[in-house]
C-alpha cells in the first residue's frame, strides 16, 4: 500500500492533520481541495506542525523535508484516481459527502474510500458509491498528529478485506483502531458530544458559568480537558451537527441541541477557530 499514494479529500484542520501523520510515517500523500488558498493554508499549517517536531528533537531536519516532499496538493479531483486510499474529510454535510463519494468512487476500481465523518451513516454513503464494499469509517480525532484513536466503522456493505486494511493502515500510522458499528455519532461522540450539550445546558440555565462547569470537570472527574473547553476546540459547529444527526437518528428528546448551543452558531462563535466560543481567544 506504502507504494501508491494516499489521498486525503479536504484541506481544513482534520485534512491537514491527517496528511501530517501520513507523510510522516512514510506514505506519499495528495491533498485535495477545491480552494487554493485552502491548500496553501493548509500547507503552512504542516510545515510548521513538523517544525515543532524538529524544535522539539522529535523529528530531525531531514525527516521534516522528506515528510514534506512525500506532500503535493490539488485542486484536481482526477490527480487522486492512482490513490490506494483516500479518506475524505470535508465538512459534515451529507450531500456534499454524498456526491463526492458518488465521484470518488468512479475514478478507482480498487480503492478504498474511507470517511473521517464523526457522525454520519456509512451505510448511506456506502450506498452511493460503485464498489459500495470498499467504503468504510476512518474516524480520526483532533489533533491528528497526537491523538492515538482511530474509530474504524464498518458499514453494512463493507467487506472484511476493507476493514483489515484499514486496521492496518491505522497501525502503520501509529494509531489504534478500534471497531465501532455504524450508529449515530458511534462511540465516542454518542457519549462525549452529549455530555457537552449538557455542559451547555448549565450554562443556560445559570447554574454555573462555563469556567466553573471546565474547572469542576476537571478536578472532579479527571478530566484534561473541560468540556466546554473542549467543544471550542473541536468547533460549536461540529458538536451541533453531531447532536442533530443523534436526535435524528434515534429520534429521542434527550439528543436535543441546547438551544444556547445553536444561538452561539448562529451569531459565528464557534470556538478557537472564531476566537469566540464558551470562551474567548485571542
Amino acid at each position: 500500500m506504502s507504494q501508491r499514494p494516499i489521498g486525503v479529500v479536504g484541506a481544513g484542520t482534520m485534512g491537514q492533520g491527517i496528511a501530517q501523520v501520513l507523510a510522516t510515517s512514510g506514505f506519499p500523500v495528495r491533498l485535495y481541495d477545491m480552494a487554493e488558498d485552502a491548500l496553501e493554508r493548509a500547507r503552512g499549517a504542516i510545515d510548521k506542525g513538523l517544525g515543532k517536531l524538529v524544535a522539539k528533537e522529535k523529528m530531525s531536519e531531514g525527516d521534516r523535508d522528506a515528510a514534506l516532499e512525500r506532500l503535493a496538493a490539488t485542486t484536481a479531483l482526477e490527480d487522486l484516481a492512482d490513490c490506494a486510499v483516500v479518506i475524505e474529510a470535508a465538512p459534515e454535510q451529507p450531500e456534499l459527502k454524498e456526491r463526492l463519494f458518488r465521484d470518488l468512487s468512479r475514478l478507482s476500481e480498487d480503492a478504498i474510500l474511507a470517511s473521517n465523518t464523526s457522525s454520519l451513516s456509512l451505510t448511506r454513503l456506502a450506498a452511493v458509491a460503485e464498489r459500495p464494499e470498499r467504503v468504510v469509517g476512518m474516524h480520526f480525532f483532533n489533533p491528528v498528529p497526537v491523538l492515538k484513536l482511530v474509530e474504524v466503522i464498518r458499514a453494512e456493505q463493507t467487506s472484511d478485506d476493507t476493514v483489515a486494511r484499514i486496521e492496518a493502515l491505522a497501525e502503520a500510522l501509529g494509531k489504534t483502531a478500534v471497531r465501532v458499528g455504524d450508529s449515530p455519532g458511534f462511540a465516542v461522540n454518542r457519549l462525549l458530544v452529549p455530555m457537552i450539550n449538557e455542559a451547555a445546558f448549565l450554562v443556560q440555565e445559570g447554574a454555573a458559568t462555563p469556567e466553573a462547569v471546565d474547572r469542576a470537570m476537571k478536578l472532579g472527574a479527571a478530566h484534561p480537558m473541560g468540556p466546554l473547553a473542549l467543544a471550542d476546540l473541536i468547533g460549536l459547529d461540529v458538536c451541533l451537527a453531531i447532536m442533530e444527526v443523534l436526535q435524528e437518528g434515534f429520534g429521542d428528546p434527550k439528543y436535543r441541541p441546547c438551544p444556547l448551543l445553536r444561538r452561539m452558531v448562529d451569531a459565528g462563535y464557534l470556538g478557537r477557530k472564531s476566537g469566540r466560543g464558551f470562551h474567548a481567544y485571542s
